[in-house]
């Protein structure tokens, strides 16, 4: 059965395209190791292969905070467009 409503289904926007990019691009790095399994280039005498994880973990942080505020902001205006539409 079709569900006519629309109600559970998600549409897909440029705005959650990037959400869904902000959450996936730690995990990409993170898990493509060749890409970090080395020791040059060193920073402050740390081996690459630290320093680079270590900036991922700042990263995963901005990352999420914005896709955060992304979806808050998305929400909004979808609570809105709804609020609107049903006056």
């Amino acid at each position: 059965m079709s569900d006519a409503s629309g109600v559970g289904r998600g549409t897909v926007t440029p705005v959650r395209v990037v959400i869904g990019l902000c959450l996936v691009a730690p995990f990409v790095a993170m898990l493509w190791v060749g890409s970090y399994a080395k020791t040059d280039p060193t920073f402050v005498g740390v081996p690459f292969f630290y320093w680079y994880q270590m900036l991922w973990v700042i990263l995963s942080t901005i990352l999420t905070v914005l896709a955060y505020r992304l979806w808050q902001h998305d929400q909004r205006a979808r609570s809105a467009r709804k609020d609107g539409a049903a006056e």
